[in-house]
């Protein structure tokens, strides 16, 4: 399998709703627990060292832009990480309502890719951003990161366990150890596949 290049680059870090730019045609919104490991993930999907990698949970505040240049163009959005305990309560509420207020601005999101812990599966915050998301009726796709802390031959079984627990993806759940290897090239194809689709079923229904 050929691996694919996307070019791309950061074109807006927006800490309030004032500083959010113009939508794009389309958006893709990723979203995880604080260090599930979403600024790695990016960097091996786009190939480049673009987003900060921190060892400390919970470092990103911002919502980033990042413009990757495929067919068709899309924008990435990284929304800060949740769930960091060791955050001030009121800390925590207002990135939450910041994320909140950026979904209600009825932007172009095509879909949202939910990124897990492969390790823990789906946790109470993670079912509660599931919960949040089916009330917006936003489809959304599974990634499991962190796959390489689990042996080769124990990840079958805990995939079974954590698809037969209800996980609902609009394709099955990817498996990622964050390089830039043979199954990050799976998921680009799959974010392809989805926002293909999406684009057909958009064009319909006008």
């Amino acid at each position: 399998m050929t691996l694919s290049h996307w070019k791309s680059e950061l074109f807006c870090t927006a800490f309030n709703l004032g500083q959010i730019p113009p939508a794009e045609d389309y958006e893709i919104v990723f979203v995880g627990r604080s260090n599930v490991g979403k600024s790695t993930l990016i960097n091996a999907l786009l190939g480049r060292k673009i987003a900060k990698v921190s060892a400390k949970p919970g470092k990103t505040r911002s919502i980033n832009f990042y413009n990757v240049h495929t067919e068709p163009a899309f924008s990435l959005v990284d929304l800060p990480g949740y769930g960091y305990a060791q955050r001030g309560k009121d800390e925590r509420k207002s990135w939450w309502k910041l994320i909140d207020s950026y979904f209600e601005l009825h932007r172009p999101i095509s879909f949202v890719m939910h990124l897990m812990d492969f390790r823990h599966g789906p946790l109470a915050n993670d079912n509660e951003l599931t919960s949040w998301l089916d009330s917006m009726n936003m489809p959304r796709l599974v990634v499991f990161t962190k796959g390489d802390k689990i042996s080769r031959g124990k990840q079958r079984g805990l995939y079974q366990q954590y698809m037969k627990a209800g996980i609902d993806s609009v394709l099955p759940p990817f498996i990622t150890n964050g390089k830039n290897d043979v199954e990050m090239e799976k998921v680009r194809q799959g974010i392809l596949q989805i926002l293909d689709e999406m684009i057909k079923l958009d064009q319909l229904e006008r």
